[in-house]
């Protein structure tokens, strides 16, 4: 009944009268996301009207309640069949300022229908495979860049922003020719790494330097959703290129993709003025506390040997909420884990950072590895997990950390908790993996030393004959004498 009201008032009353019925129908059915197929041709010729309208010229807000209805309409793939034509998705670009034109966003009162036209397209593209293909052919991605640019920098237009980018990253997710039209011709890649900078409010001072404003104030919902949209684009851009298909948190789906070489932007250098109020906080630290000294928490970020270790710590924590969580470790650990492993392994800074976080000078030496609720302890039980991939790359982790020298893993997690990554690498009688890594430092706290000569090397066991257990290599050798014994000499 709704909407044969709208239908004959769009029809056939004037811009005020359709723009109050639909309004109405907009505010009884915002919550809409499942229609009654009875009125399903209802509800296609309410679409085809309100496209009628839209090309005529009526006021702002007559526009902005047609879009509006036609959203909640478009949440139905049936009704959009006969509705999704090249004509109608030119009708809703030409609102959206998707052209080529280089006019620029500055009537406000515009905004509105802007916005509602993009919102309309993302549901449009979403679920009408007749409006993906003609996304193709009307160059939709370069248009939405072209509004991108329009948008840069101007913060009061943020909802414009995010459903661009959000259209962006529909696109980019269902046609993978956009994807690489949007890192190579587009140069989607700087474009969506703007939006990211002006949503976090970066400034650079150097080619690899920020200036971070700690008392600026946190970032709106607007600018957040901005941030999260650009993260997402981002991640499909650069997905084909390194082949990462996982889905999990978008910062780290996007690190993922980035060569491990690269990723020494993640730390920088302190600057002279943070430098001078490094070594002032040192000098504040005992004289015992010298291993602890490295790592400072200064003006609420963490400072390693001269360098900012916030983006590491922030991606450590992410890490540990993860294993906290306690479920779908596979899909929402492995990926900032194997991140976290080859930062390690490409970036001795990093690996030293983590490793004093991780890893510290061991002091607990009464209770077993794995009982604790330190960082070191929930990682050693995951090396003993019962998903396969979960538990290697968690050892993987522990053992780049360690330099990939057995002893050392084996004094942070036993011998029982290494032995699968050992008999994996060949390692269970000791050496090191083949990777290379400076001198070790000794680490060893006096309580370690005192406990070190009490301990007994576990040894691989083996059943005899009799059914005794015997060192393995003891056992192999008996049955082997058995053998021998009872061969044929016929």
């Amino acid at each position: 009944m709704d909407e044969e009201r709208a239908l004959y008032i769009v029809r056939a009353g004037e811009a005020g009268a359709i723009e109050r019925v639909l309004r109405d129908y907009s505010d009884k059915h915002r919550a809409t996301f499942k229609f009654e197929s009875t009125d399903e041709d209802k509800r296609k010729k309410l679409c085809e009207g309100i496209f009628k309208v839209l090309v005529k010229d009526v006021p702002t807000t007559c526009q902005v309640s047609c879009l509006e209805v036609l959203r909640i309409l478009s949440r139905d793939k049936k009704v959009l069949v006969p509705v999704t034509t090249k004509e109608n998705m030119q009708i809703l670009m030409r609102l959206a300022k998707l052209t080529e034109s280089d006019d620029s966003l500055e009537k406000v009162s515009e905004f509105p229908v802007i916005v509602e036209s993009l919102k309309c397209l993302c549901n449009i593209v979403f679920n009408s495979q007749m409006a993906q293909q003609l996304s193709l052919e009307l160059n939709l991605a370069a248009k939405l860049c072209n509004l991108l640019r329009k948008c840069k920098d101007r913060k009061f237009i943020n909802d414009i922003k995010c459903f661009d980018l959000r259209l962006l990253f529909l696109l980019s997710l269902l046609h993978t020719d956009i994807r690489s039209q949007l890192r190579y011709e587009l140069q989607g890649l700087p474009l969506l790494t703007q939006i990211l900078e002006s949503a976090f409010s970066i400034k650079w001072t150097d080619e690899y330097e920020s200036a971070i404003d700690h008392n600026g104030p946190p970032l709106s919902p607007q600018e957040t959703d901005c941030a999260i949209e650009a993260l997402k684009a981002l991640f499909n851009v650069t997905v084909d290129s390194w082949k990462v298909h996982k889905e999990v948190s978008n910062a780290v789906n996007l690190l993922s993709n980035v060569p491990v070489s690269c990723l020494d932007v993640l730390i920088c250098p302190l600057t002279h003025e943070e430098t001078a109020q490094e070594a002032t906080t040192l000098d504040e630290l005992p004289s015992d506390e010298t291993a602890e000294k490295e790592t400072v928490l200064q003006n609420n970020t963490m400072v390693y040997n001269g360098m900012n270790m916030e983006a590491i710590h922030v991606l450590l924590n992410f890490m540990e909420k993860r294993i906290d969580k306690g479920s779908s470790y596979r899909e929402g650990l492995t990926p900032v884990l194997s991140l976290l492993t080859e930062c390690s392994r490409a970036h001795r800074n990093i690996r030293k950072f983590l490793k004093d976080q991780v890893l510290p000078p061991l002091r607990d030496v009464t209770n077993r590895p794995e009982v604790g609720s330190t960082v070191r302890n929930k990682l050693v039980r995951l090396m003993t997990h019962v998903d396969l991939g979960v538990k290697q790359i968690a050892a993987e982790f522990l053992f780049v950390l360690c330099k990939e020298r057995v002893d050392s893993l084996l004094k942070y997690t036993g011998y029982g908790n290494a032995a699968g990554l050992l008999a994996a690498r060949g390692l269970l009688a000791g050496g090191r993996g083949d990777n290379w890594y400076s001198e070790d430092e000794d680490t060893d706290t006096e309580e370690y030393k005192n406990a070190k000569p009490k301990e007994e090397l576990l040894k691989p066991m083996g059943l005899k004959p009799d059914g005794t257990i015997t060192p393995l290599e003891e056992a192999l050798n008996q049955y082997s004498v058995i053998e021998e014994t009872s061969s044929d000499t016929d």
